[in-house]
């Protein structure tokens, strides 16, 4: 975004099994997307267009002897291939369960106005007080110790050797 992104461009994947799909309540993969893509789109009020990959005749040829893997995906929740507007909504074709290209016309003029009310990047950001630095120098995540740090808090549900056991009063 603060590179003035003007288009985000993004990749889904077609399916998202994450249950046997007879179990019900799957992930909604076309409505995860939706959202993903619709708050990029809004919170840096931007052109998104997003692609899923498709489960084609040839997917379902390469494991058509697994009859219960075809199953699965053709039960799966499908990703979807749409273009959002700057506000977040639709612009031109929606695809999900079939292949093709989805079009949609799109004017950079449209993201104008809506920065103008909510520019997250720009104009009414108060650099004379905030500041945000970047260390780029290479940082280890996960640091492994092979006795806990003696200046940490025990952890939950753990007690401190150190320290007397917590008396009970009872209040009248």
């Amino acid at each position: 975004m603060a590179q003035g992104e003007q288009v985000h461009i993004s990749t889904y994947p077609p399916v998202w099994p994450t249950r046997p799909s007879n179990d019900g309540g799957n992930y909604d993969l076309e409505q995860a997307i939706r959202i993903r893509a619709g708050s990029h789109a809004f919170e840096a009020k931007v052109f998104n267009i997003f692609a899923s990959a498709c489960v084609d005749g040839t997917l379902r040829r390469a494991i058509e002897d697994a009859r219960s893997r075809l199953e699965i995906l053709e039960r799966s929740p499908r990703g979807v291939s749409m273009v959002l507007g700057p506000t977040g909504s639709p612009v031109g074709d929606t695809l999900s369960a079939d292949e093709g290209i989805a079009y949609a016309n799109i004017d950079l003029a449209e993201s104008v106005e809506p920065k103008q009310f909510h520019d997250v990047i720009d104009y009414y950001n108060r650099s004379d007080i905030f500041r945000l630095e970047v260390n780029r120098s290479p940082n280890q995540p996960i640091h492994f110790l092979a006795e806990p740090s003696p200046n940490l808090p025990p952890a939950s549900g753990e007690t401190d050797p150190d320290e007397p056991a917590a008396s009970q009063t009872a209040v009248d």
